[in-house]
């Protein structure tokens, strides 16, 4: 498999509504550092995974949405723990839509598979993974 690495940040604010969390239920901030790695078994007509400024420019579109937010105040995240698994879910989710799209060129469409994760510091991190399929549209 060939896989091409992209890399963003973002900064959040959040809380969150459980005892497990503790303190962090109180409105707190994250800076993530966001790191995307596209797979696909063969690489293009032009030896790419994927246009890495295309890549790039729509990582950085889609944590747009989010950066210098709070998360607490967007409408689909009520009642939920907008925790950095959950949040690198949403961010795959969005990914996966631009590319089905179009978004990332007519060559994205073969990509296999997208992993997505989030640095909540050099200590700790999380990740959602999952496959496109044979063509994502």
């Amino acid at each position: 498999m060939f896989r091409l690495t992209v890399r963003d940040h973002m900064m959040i604010a959040h809380s969150f509504h459980s005892e497990v969390f503790g303190p962090a239920q109180r409105l707190h901030g994250a800076t993530y550092v966001v790191d995307v790695t596209f797979v696909r078994p063969e690489l293009d007509e032009n030896d790419l995974v994927v246009d890495i400024g295309l890549a790039g420019d729509t990582l950085k579109r889609i944590l747009g949405e989010f950066n210098l937010s709070n998360l607490d105040d967007i409408e689909a995240f009520r009642g939920r723990n907008t925790t950095t698994e959950f949040m690198a879910k949403v961010v795959f989710d969005r990914l996966a839509k631009a590319i089905e799209d179009g978004q990332l060129g007519e060559g994205a469409r073969a990509l296999s598979a997208l992993t997505v994760t989030l640095h909540e510091s050099h200590l700790a991190w999380a990740s959602y993974e999952g496959t496109l399929g044979e063509g994502v549209a």
